[in-house]
């Protein structure tokens, strides 16, 4: 699934940040005030990696550099690299955050649970690994509208996730709402746009990481 070419290119004239594509990955990171955050966010299955700057962009504007992977057949199951071979995409960042969307959600949580000070961001997605021991500090956000990671699943998951972790449900907010790449069969149907659901990831992510 192809990104909003429309969305993209509004991130190339937004002078708060700087989009750039590198060998493997996209990097957005704030045009000023850099503060040494970085988050690392693997994409859903199918997906365009830059179909999610938008929802990151209020986020980099902020201070914190987002790198977003493409993926082997944009399946985050079939990547390799791990956080250190992402992180030297940044290498100016000292304190990471690691997420993604659905199915690079579930692969994000393989990561972070060997790296015990990372943070973690799901986005409409939920892990097959347990963390509910671990120390990670973890935001799941998801939507009431989720036709493929409805809210059942996210609550049926829940307790693979550490105590503290911090559970934001989105009213209205479907699957692809969380990425600017159109519909995907069996999803429902959103009744929040896409700005909306972008302004709070951002807004949390930014609370988690600069927190972290």
């Amino acid at each position: 699934m192809d990104a909003d070419p429309a969305a993209v290119a509004a991130l190339d004239a937004d002078p708060a940040i700087s989009v750039v594509h590198e060998d493997g990955a996209w990097v957005m990171a704030p045009a000023e005030g850099a503060d040494g955050t970085g988050l690392v966010f693997l994409p859903g299955a199918k997906v365009d990696a830059i179909a999610y700057a938008p929802t990151f962009r209020d986020l980099a504007a902020a201070g914190t550099t987002v790198v977003i992977p493409d993926l082997p057949l944009r399946f985050a199951i079939l990547e390799t690299r791990d956080l250190d071979d992402f992180a030297a995409y940044a290498p100016e960042v000292d304190r990471w955050a690691i997420g993604g969307h659905s199915l690079g959600g579930v692969r994000a949580c393989q990561e972070v649970s060997r790296i015990p000070d990372a943070a973690l961001i799901l986005l409409a997605s939920y892990c097959a690994a347990d963390l509910s021991d671990g120390g990670a500090e973890v935001l799941s956000i998801s939507g009431t509208n989720d036709g493929l990671s409805t809210p059942a699943d996210i609550d049926a998951a829940s307790n693979l996730l550490p105590p503290t972790a911090e559970m934001v449900v989105i009213d209205g907010a479907n699957h692809a709402a969380f990425g600017w790449y159109g519909v995907q069969p069996g999803d429902g149907e959103a009744t929040v746009s896409r700005e909306q659901v972008a302004r709070e990831v951002s807004a949390r992510s930014r609370e988690l990481i600069a927190g972290a």
